[in-house]
């Protein structure tokens, strides 16, 4: 099977969060991780892949670490992040030109792992397929349902963890979101405005140490991880 020829990729990658669960002075972009920092492990990961051509990066206005960064000197373009992530994602797609990006990739600052070739194979399965997709891999473990106690147990078939890189076609993305925020729709990643605007989604399964780094314990791991691929 031919691959399919690639289109102009655009990237977003929100990064205006405080990261408050990680209890850390800095963002936790910011936090290093072997010598950088999350965001440029994130970063360049990215820019590993020929295919995405341009980086929108979603900032908090007041943002002080940015520039400290070696990514300061690069050709990332800046946006104003907003207050939820579904905010910093439009508000860099208003800057996205359609037809010369027809499709963007949203990436978490904080999953500095992705893997070079999970991202390659969900754009050709996209592009393959015109669909819009995501990274995600398999649950493995019992499902519990409750607070304090179980209520249920839940089959783990058909169960997968949304992951990121996350891919659609831009002005459908767009729509999306623009019509979600404005119904009150919380959405908390790029799927569920598709999901919630009735477009299909694509589950290209990807490796389970793309992990988000959102507490203490994540970035002592995501350094062994680090530390294997080496």
């Amino acid at each position: 099977m031919t691959d399919p020829v690639l289109p102009a990729i655009a990237a977003i990658m929100p990064a205006a969060g405080i990261g408050s669960r990680m209890q850390s002075s800095v963002p936790k972009q910011y936090l290093q991780l072997h010598g950088k920092t999350i965001l440029e492990h994130s970063v360049a990961k990215l820019r590993s892949v020929p295919a995405i051509q341009q980086l929108w990066l979603a900032l908090a206005a007041d943002d002080p670490y940015f520039d400290t960064t070696a990514l300061a000197n690069d050709d990332i373009i800046r946006v104003k992040g907003g207050d939820e992530r579904m905010h910093s994602v439009l508000n860099a797609l208003c800057f996205i030109d359609e037809y010369q990006y027809p499709w963007v990739l949203v990436h978490d600052a904080a999953r500095p792992l992705v893997r070079k070739s999970d991202i390659e194979q969900l754009i050709k399965r996209c592009i393959s397929s015109g669909e819009g997709g995501i990274l995600a891999c398999r649950v493995r473990d019992t499902m519990k349902r409750g607070e304090n106690t179980v209520s249920e147990t839940v089959s783990r078939e058909h169960l997968w963890h949304a992951l990121t890189p996350q891919l659609f076609p831009t002005a459908i993305l767009k729509a999306a979101l623009n019509d979600a925020i404005l119904a009150g729709i919380n959405v908390t990643d790029e799927a569920s405005a598709m999901e919630w605007a009735g477009h299909k989604v694509l589950l290209v399964e990807g490796h389970s140490d793309n992990i988000k780094i959102t507490q203490p314990a994540d970035l002592a791991l995501a350094a062994f991880y680090l530390e294997q691929s080496i």
